[in-house]
C-alpha cells in the first residue's frame, strides 16, 4: 500500500493550492481525488486580481520594495476576502471592494498623521495608496456628484440626506466619494 495522509491534511493541501492558484497536488492528494472522483479545477482569476499578481512580479524583478510591499499586503487581502465569501476567486466587484477598503484606510491614516505632524509616515501611506489606486477606477469629481445628487433628490423626490444618499448609491456606487457625496447632498437639500 500507499501511506495516506489524513484526510484534513488532504483537503488543507487542496485548499491551500486551489487560494494560491497553484496546480501543486501532492501524489496522495491527487490519488484521493481520484479516488473520490472529484476532478480538479482550477478557475481563471479575476482580472484585478490576475494584475496585482503579475505587478508582485514586475515589482520583484525591479526590487521596488513600496510597490512589492503594498501587493502583497493587496493578496492577502484578496485571499481573507475570498475565505469570508467562501470563494476561490474574487470578482472584479468584489476585488475592488476589498480595494476600496484599503484605500480608505490608507486616507484616513494619511489624514490623521498629517494632522499629527508626522509627514514621513502620511508620506508612506500615500505612497501605498497609490498603488492601491491603480485597480480603482477614478471616483466622480464635485461636479459629476453635484449633478448626480439633483438626478437622486428628484428621483427619491426626498428632503432626507438617509433616502437621497441611498437613491444615489444604489444608481452610482463605485463611481461615488462617500463624504463628498453626502457632503453635496447635505449643501443641495439646505437650498
Amino acid at each position: 500500500g500507499i501511506m495516506t495522509a489524513p484526510r484534513s491534511s488532504i483537503i488543507f493541501l487542496l485548499a491551500a493550492s486551489l487560494r494560491s492558484g497553484t496546480s501543486f497536488v501532492p501524489y496522495h492528494a491527487s490519488t484521493f481525488c481520484r479516488s473520490m472522483s472529484v476532478t480538479r479545477s482550477f478557475p481563471a482569476l479575476s482580472a484585478i486580481v490576475d494584475e496585482v499578481s503579475d505587478e508582485m512580479k514586475a515589482a520583484m524583478k525591479a526590487k521596488d520594495t513600496t510597490t512589492l510591499g503594498t501587493i502583497r499586503l493587496i493578496r492577502s487581502a484578496f485571499a481573507n476576502a475570498a475565505i469570508d465569501l467562501e470563494t476561490e476567486k474574487l470578482s472584479d466587484d468584489q476585488a475592488q471592494t476589498v480595494l476600496r477598503k484599503m484605500a480608505k484606510m490608507r486616507q484616513e491614516s494619511i489624514d490623521m498623521y498629517s494632522k499629527g505632524g508626522a509627514e514621513d509616515r502620511a508620506d508612506a501611506e500615500r505612497a501605498e495608496l497609490a498603488v492601491i489606486e491603480r485597480w480603482l477606477p477614478q471616483l466622480a469629481d464635485e461636479d459629476q456628484t453635484r449633478a448626480w445628487v439633483k438626478e437622486a433628490i428628484e428621483v427619491a423626490g426626498a428632503d432626507n440626506v438617509g433616502k437621497v444618499m441611498g437613491a444615489l448609491m444604489k444608481a452610482h456606487k463605485a463611481e461615488l466619494d462617500g463624504k463628498l457625496a453626502q457632503r453635496v447632498v447635505k449643501e443641495e437639500l439646505a437650498k
